[in-house]
């Protein structure tokens, strides 16, 4: 029983070893596991992946894959059982899988067609003759199985079964099983190694990257913007601390010398095609921006603050001929396309408002990372970036709310999605147990777009008392503040809020992040000795 159960484990591993070998000829996300985790992704409910983001932060990708992992392992079994008695229903059983595999490539909304099926096609041929393989082997194993398949005695292809007269064939099932182990596991790590070799000339694209000096540079950021009070979040985010929130399972790997922006659709009366090139030669913007994911919670940490460079995408649009809706354009929405299929919708009106909406080609003084969206990513500031902040764009459409639900809207998310008002502590954190005496309490608060006014904090049950503001970079970014308590013995809840410069006040009442973002108060319990 447990040789079979192996033999049903190694054939799966012999799929998924050429299934990689083989998607490095064609393109690393055709590969079954990145197919069917796709797909997989596609189809969940949107309360799952909240929940999964939840839980896992962003190692929900990682999580993912090891969860297909486990579930094909079952079934692997399952065959490798079957095959002691039927061979060819367990190797029919292999190639159903790749068949799902095939399946679910090709319906990738970034498929390149029947290509992306040859991956989990070949890795299930390969798994199928192997467990075929293995399973004569084992064919008198089976439990009461005193009877094995031999040829028929006119030599023909019919075959016929005798009575055996001994054991399983143990030395030819371990030499077999070893050497399609040692084969697979070759075959595997080649197959990585083309894949990691194919983004090389992505790596050197970036690598050859020099940002010129923006025509419009961010202003310093005040002195004052750094509240100095230890375990507050830095004002600036690093790249390797940003958050990363995306349905990715590869990152996209672009070739910044081979890619281009097309941006076309209603209203545009010059439709238009632009170089990563195009776009450095074109006078560059510097902002500090801070971006919230929707499926921050509240007191989350998707949230981060960096300082871009880029186009400003405004320009982009009224030199393609587009008027915003407010003064009589017929195009509502842009739907921004990435290189992986993802598709992000953003109202219009707030791209051409005046924000400084733009086409992001560096962060923090180096080019994007490819995790943030190399060569080029959107962002909006003021909006969740599920409506305004496209990685790895491609393609830019006009066209109305109407015509078009972007992914996410397919997915019972709202179409529009101002951020929120928010706060959060960042020390002292939960359950904490600081000393009697003052106890500086302190955070970040945003409203992007809006402004911070005013941070408020409130002991238990006590009434709010205003916090120190630090100094404001931009309304586009977030804002320090600090409060000295007087901390007394016992256990105490701390709850902050922010009032932004329009006076909304941040509402207590919680709601969950879908389908416009998370609402509520953010609050610590400690215990003070």
């Amino acid at each position: 029983m447990s040789a079979g159960a192996t033999s049903g484990l190694l054939a799966g591993f012999a799929a998924l070893a050429l299934a990689e070998l083989v998607s490095a000829a064609v393109r690393p996300e055709a590969g079954p596991v990145v197919a069917v985790g796709g797909a997989a992704i596609d189809r969940t409910p949107a309360s799952v992946k909240d929940w999964a983001i939840k839980e896992f932060g962003t190692d929900d990708k990682l999580v993912l894959q090891l969860g297909i992992l486990t579930v094909l392992a079952v079934p692997a079994l399952v065959l490798g059982l079957v095959a002691l008695r039927r061979r060819r229903i367990a190797a029919a059983g292999v190639l159903f899988f790749g068949v799902v595999g095939a399946l679910a490539a090709t319906g990738r909304p970034d498929s390149t067609g029947f290509r992306d099926a040859f991956p989990s096609l070949a890795g299930s041929i390969v798994g199928a003759g192997l467990l075929y393989v293995l399973g004569g082997r084992l064919a008198t194993a089976a439990p009461g199985g005193d009877r094995a398949e031999v040829p028929s005695e006119s030599g023909d292809a019919a075959r016929s079964e005798q009575p055996t007269t001994g054991g399983w064939d143990r030395r030819g099932f371990v030499v077999a099983a070893t050497g399609a182990a040692a084969a697979s596991a070759g075959v595997g790590a080649l197959g990585r190694s083309f894949n990691a070799s194919r983004g090389k000339a992505a790596v050197a694209s970036r690598e050859a990257v020099e940002l010129p000096a923006p025509a419009s540079p961010a202003r310093a950021v005040p002195s004052g913007a750094q509240a100095r009070v230890p375990g507050v979040s830095s004002f600036t985010t690093s790249n390797k601390d940003f958050y990363r929130v995306d349905t990715a399972l590869v990152v996209p790997k672009v070739n910044a010398a081979t890619w281009s922006l097309r941006i076309h659709g209603k209203g545009v009366t010059r439709a238009t095609r632009l170089s990563f090139a195009d776009l450095l030669g074109r006078g560059l913007i510097e902002r500090d921006i801070t971006l919230t994911c929707v499926s921050n919670e509240v007191g989350g940490p998707y949230v981060g603050n960096a300082r871009w460079i880029g186009v400003r995408l405004a320009d982009l649009l009224a030199e393609s001929g587009v008027v915003p809706p407010s003064r009589g354009g017929p195009a509502d929405q842009l739907v921004a396309r990435s290189v992986d299929g993802m598709t992000i919708g953003t109202p219009v009106d707030d791209v051409m408002d005046g924000r400084d909406a733009m086409l992001a080609l560096g962060m923090n003084g180096e080019p994007l990372p490819f995790t943030h969206g190399f060569p080029v990513r959107m962002l909006v500031p003021g909006l969740y970036g599920y409506v305004s902040a496209c990685k790895w764009i491609e393609d830019i459409e006009l066209t109305t709310f109407d015509a078009y639900d972007p992914y996410w809207v397919k997915r019972d998310w709202a179409r529009e999605a101002p951020v929120k008002t928010q706060s959060r502590i960042d020390t002292p954190k939960p359950f904490a147990r600081p000393k009697a005496g003052t106890v500086m309490v302190a955070g970040v608060a945003w409203a992007q777009h809006r402004g911070i006014d005013k941070v408020e904090v409130r002991v238990d049950d006590g009434p709010w008392r205003a916090a120190d503001l630090a100094a404001e970079d931009t309304r586009d970014t977030w804002r320090q503040w600090s409060f000295p308590w007087r901390a007394t013995p016992g256990g105490h809840t701390l709850t902050v809020r922010a009032t932004d410069r329009t006076g909304a006040i941040q509402t207590a009442r919680r709601t969950r992040t879908i389908p416009d973002g998370a609402s509520g108060r953010h609050s610590v319990v400690v215990t003070v000795d």
